[in-house]
């Protein structure tokens, strides 16, 4: 029998990468963009590059200052390259979360061996959450990966030799790390590595690190990415300092202001499901990091701190969002390959169990929820939980089938536990993007994008203006290549608004007005409203005729091409 490792067959693990890669890029496009976040930054860039400012952070064509622009730079320069759309658009995120599993297999094999850096990449890259958040253009990927680009130039550096040139250019990938992070979500790009530091240092008593840092070179760095912008919007908007650094950071974190709070225990849920398939070996893997003792620089040690402060941090926050603890997995993925590593085949055996465990779990909770589907449901949310079934069920029986090939191989030599460890990845992956792909069509009802074509049609003039009344949809902006005016419901917008209270309608009769004008110029106009408002207005005869009606909105157009 042959005994041979994969991980030692370059074949078969450019086989495995490339076939990974194929799946990760076409899922980019696979879906279409849901609100709120993905059509949020998506529409962001699309701005930026139609207006040519690249500074003033634009959202609806309003100021919206809640963020740095490094996600929304990007996109508009891959919308330059490769023009607009759904793949595009979450190109930057999709190579965020290659870069962070490129980055563990790198520094697991940097700072402990080879194996545990390739078993690394395949924890990472199966890591439920890693994979599905890597396809979904939201911040917090993009975070993510800057951040476990400055952890793991950390972990390199302080495992070099003292003074080396490796040391030296480790640190400045780590700071480089933090200042893109700033760029990309704010002040937490480089506060969180920082406590990080401190703690670990307060638990070790080792102060050596600290003469490793390349300080003066790497601040220098820090400072040469960040200032510019942080220096110019404030110079262009006086009012972005104070909304940017208190409200968005100091109120964001000992307040609900926006209406984001949880409980203590709010991550424990994401925390158990992102780390499928590898959920058996949780616990073990953040043990390992408890029992490095060892002399000098204590590597495992630093990842559990990381996942532990990372996890408190934003525990007690008073703002609580899912992505949010996505910079923990990496850390988690280098431990619990190094648990693998030293445990022989029983890690990898409980791996398998409890992925059999969550394939079952999958089918009775989908058994359950099918059976509470009642007359009383939505008949569009009905047909579409029915039309999803199918796929959440495969991505189940794929848990179970994999959980149970992983365990029968898992009981024979070391070759056969690593093949166990892809199958266990492979499987896990691949039901994470099965589930991913099925929500496509509820997707596109969420984002309204099945009435793209029908809204065009109505858009007879390039100024023919779009009313969003009582609701703003975050993602058919982007597909329409086309702005609204707000009505009566500011959203996420209310602080732009205050400043540029001229690009809204904040009374309804205001807007009935405007709208009233438009049908007696003969010009076109159209409305996407809330529900209840539609039913206000039909029962006033308001001049006005359906063009798409679900149960999230109600999209008409005036009577002036009511002949189409």
């Amino acid at each position: 029998m042959n005994h041979t490792s994969p991980y030692d067959s370059p074949r078969t693990l450019w086989a495995l990468t490339i076939a990974f890669l194929v799946i990760w890029f076409y899922m980019l496009g696979a879906r279409t963009l849901v609100p709120t976040d993905e059509g949020r930054y998506a529409e962001m860039a699309r701005e930026m590059l139609a207006s040519g400012d690249w500074i003033t952070l634009r959202l609806n064509g309003i100021k919206y200052f809640e963020k740095p622009p490094l996600q929304n730079w990007m996109n508009a320069l891959t919308f330059t390259i490769f023009g607009l759309g759904d793949w595009q658009a979450r190109l930057w995120t999709g190579l965020n979360g290659l870069l962070g599993v490129a980055a563990v297999a790198y520094t697991g094999s940097k700072i402990f061996n080879r194996r545990i850096g390739i078993t690394s990449a395949l924890v990472l890259g199966s890591s439920f959450y890693w994979a599905g958040m890597s396809h979904v253009n939201s911040l917090d990927m993009g975070l993510s990966g800057m951040m476990t680009l400055s952890l793991c130039g950390l972990l390199v550096a302080q495992n070099a030799s003292k003074d080396s040139r490796t040391e030296r250019n480790a640190m400045l990938v780590c700071w480089l790390g933090m200042a893109l992070a700033t760029m990309s979500k704010g002040l937490i790009g480089f506060v969180l590595p920082g406590a990080v530091l401190v703690i670990y240092t307060a638990v070790t008593r080792d102060l050596r690190l600290w003469t490793r840092l390349h300080m003066g070179k790497g601040l220098v760095l820090f400072f040469a990415v960040t200032a510019p912008w942080f220096i110019l919007i404030a110079l262009r908007n006086p009012e972005h300092p104070h909304f940017f650094f208190i409200h968005e950071h100091f109120d964001r974190f000992t307040s609900d202001v926006h209406k984001r709070g949880g409980a203590w225990y709010y991550f424990f849920p994401f925390l158990i499901l992102g780390i499928v398939p590898w959920l058996g070996t949780l616990l073990q893997g953040l043990w390992s990091g408890v029992r490095d003792n060892n002399p000098g620089f204590q590597p495992r040690k630093m990842l559990l701190i990381w996942v532990a402060f990372l996890f408190f941090f934003f525990s007690i926050s008073g703002s609580k969002l899912p992505g949010y603890i996505l910079p923990v997995f990496p850390a988690l993925a280098l431990l619990i390959a190094w648990h693998f590593e030293q445990a022989g085949n029983r890690p990898a055996k409980l791996a398998a169990v409890s992925l059999v465990l969550i394939g079952i779990a999958g089918l009775a909770g989908l058994s359950v929820y099918l059976k509470t589907l009642d007359a009383n449901t939505d008949a569009i949310d009905h047909a579409l939980a029915i039309n999803y079934a199918p796929w959440l069920a495969t991505a189940s029986a794929l848990c179970i089938a994999g959980g149970l090939l992983a365990w029968f191989m898992a009981h024979k030599n070391v070759a056969s536990k690593d093949w166990s460890l892809i199958v266990l990845a492979a499987a896990g992956f691949l039901a994470g993007q099965i589930a991913f792909l099925g929500h496509d069509p509820w997707g596109k009802y969420i984002a309204g994008s099945n009435y793209i074509q029908s809204i065009k049609t109505e858009l007879t003039q390039p100024d023919t203006p779009i009313y969003a009344v009582g609701r703003y949809e975050q993602a058919l902006p982007f597909y329409l290549q086309k702005t609204t005016i707000l009505v009566e419901f500011p959203d996420e917008m209310q602080f732009g608004l205050e400043h540029e209270p001229q690009l809204w309608i904040p009374k309804r009769e205001d807007f009935i007005v405007q709208w009233q004008a438009h049908q007696d110029k003969g010009e076109a106009a159209i409305a996407i409203l809330r529900n209840d408002i539609y039913e206000i207005l039909k029962k006033d005869n308001f001049p006005m005729r359906v063009i798409a009606q679900d149960p999230r909105r109600v999209i008409v157009a005036n009577l002036v091409n009511k002949n189409k």
